[in-house]
């Protein structure tokens, strides 16, 4: 999963904001390195300082180094600085990330001089807080060196995204924008089909005319006909006057029909005629009328098996399929899905009036690893409902969560101040999202985790945890 530095800058300067917030911190950076060899990317929050980046540097490359976390009470100046103010003069706490026995990163947190030192409670919450980071680092969230530009959606280009396969998208709708030919879009419910065919017409050179989208399979075959091609005054009960459709009113622009597969084989067969002739009749006359409009069919469902169903005109499948999008299900597009995760807690969070809301790493952790079969949709809905149930809480936490993407129905426990517990706690809830992570391949999960076969099953045995989540 890879996704480009603009994308995750976002993630960082959040997830940093919230650990300054909640540790009490006037200062938190962020080390991560590459295979364990160096710093290839470091953040910081508030702002870079640097005599704050150069104390914590050295920290975190001892941390490192020991794979333990480290205090400082104070920073003792090294030999050849030029006085105090080339080091941080608080209090530091140090945390090395780890993905097995791989160092991938460090946090790094600063108190003011005066301020409290941190505690071993403070050491807790930042473990909480930072679970997710080093599954984020590996996973690729953080590529050195790329630079990629990922594409924020606005009003005029309702778009977002930056994995590979969006780039592909976003190099067909450049080549098709302005061609004459019909385009189709292929793709399971939800994964954003009307907003690509919007792009398609937004960037193009027939964005000054309108955008008309009908999805074939919500309105009844007998409404339909008259809907996409119009009527004459008297032509059927209720026709009380002569009414121009659909078609007619895209002129000049494009004409999107949703669930192509859906339409009935006679409209089928008029919709043809139209490619054909780029001709119209309204149900009760026998006027042509010419229309000048851009075609863009989507559908969820094969054609091809629809043909072979006698259910679909190849014919018109064919005219149809001139230039073809596809668009990948958002299982295979994760690199995404933190771009949409804060897109949407920022969009709805502000149409609902509300603060500033943040996703835990816990929650996001299972968000990502969740498989979203109902796409963007899902992903969209599960945002507004999380927003919802947080109330007054600034952070969407894994108890938001429905129980279809969190079905052990975890929750953040409140931070405990005995040490024993709280390493107990992180065990378990380690080792459990471990085992979602690799598919509860016991052999796999062991590998990846940095233990042997049996440490993980003594751990199991010793947290009582599940191996596979109950129906």
């Amino acid at each position: 999963m890879s996704i480009s530095r603009q994308q995750v800058d976002s993630f960082l300067a959040k997830s940093l904001r919230l650990i300054s917030e909640e540790v009490s911190s006037s200062r938190v950076l962020l080390t991560v390195l590459d295979g364990g060899r160096g710093p290839v990317e470091m953040r910081s929050w508030p702002a870079p300082d640097a005599s704050f980046e150069s104390t914590s540097s050295d920290l975190a490359r001892q941390a490192v180094e020991e794979k333990r976390p480290l205090f400082a009470a104070s920073a003792v100046p090294r030999p050849g600085d030029q006085g105090p103010s080339t080091r941080w003069p608080g209090s530091l706490l140090c945390l090395p990330l780890l993905t097995g026995d791989l160092p991938v990163g460090a946090v790094c947190l600063g108190r003011e001089p005066g301020e409290e030192p941190y505690s071993s409670a403070d050491l807790e919450t930042v473990v909480f807080l930072t679970q997710s980071f080093a599954t984020v680092i590996k996973n690729g969230l953080v590529q050195p060196g790329q630079t990629d530009r990922p594409v924020q959606a606005s009003e005029s280009d309702p778009l977002i995204g930056g994995s590979r396969a969006f780039t592909v998208i976003q190099t067909l709708i450049e080549r098709v924008k302005d061609a004459a030919a019909p385009v189709f879009i292929y793709g399971e419910s939800g994964t954003g089909k009307e907003l690509i065919a919007r792009a398609i017409h937004g960037r193009g050179a027939r964005r000054a005319g309108p955008f008309i989208a009908v999805n074939c399979g919500a309105i009844p075959d007998q409404l339909l006909e008259s809907e996409l091609f119009g009527h004459a005054r008297g032509s059927f009960t209720g026709a009380l006057r002569d009414k121009a459709g659909l078609l007619e009113e895209a002129n000049g622009g494009t004409f999107f029909l949703d669930e192509i597969g859906d339409l009935s084989p006679p409209l089928q067969a008029k919709l043809l005629r139209l490619l054909q002739e780029k001709e119209i009749r309204r149900i009760g006359e026998t006027r042509m009328r010419r229309i000048n409009v851009r075609f863009i069919s989507a559908t969820n469902k094969e054609l091809e098996k629809e043909i072979e169903r006698g259910r679909f005109r190849m014919d018109l499948y064919y005219r149809l399929r001139i230039l073809t999008i596809e668009v990948p299900p958002l299982r295979e597009r994760r690199a995404d899905l933190l771009l949409l995760i804060n897109h949407f807690v920022d969009k709805y969070g502000r149409e609902m009036g509300r603060e500033k809301t943040y996703v835990s790493p816990g929650a996001l952790e299972i968000m990502v690893n969740y498989p979203w079969p109902g796409n963007i949709r899902e992903l969209q809905n599960e945002v507004q409902r999380c927003l919802v149930l947080a109330g007054g809480d600034r952070l969407i936490r894994e108890e938001h969560l429905s129980a279809k993407i969190n079905p052990r129905r975890e929750s953040a426990l409140p931070v405990t101040y005995n040490y024993f517990l709280a390493k107990a706690e992180f065990e378990k809830r380690f080792i459990h999202q471990a085992l979602v992570r690799f598919g509860h391949n016991k052999a796999r999960t062991a590998k990846e985790v940095g233990l042997t076969r049996q440490g993980l099953f003594k751990l199991l045995k010793k947290h009582k945890v599940e191996e596979r989540p109950p129906d």
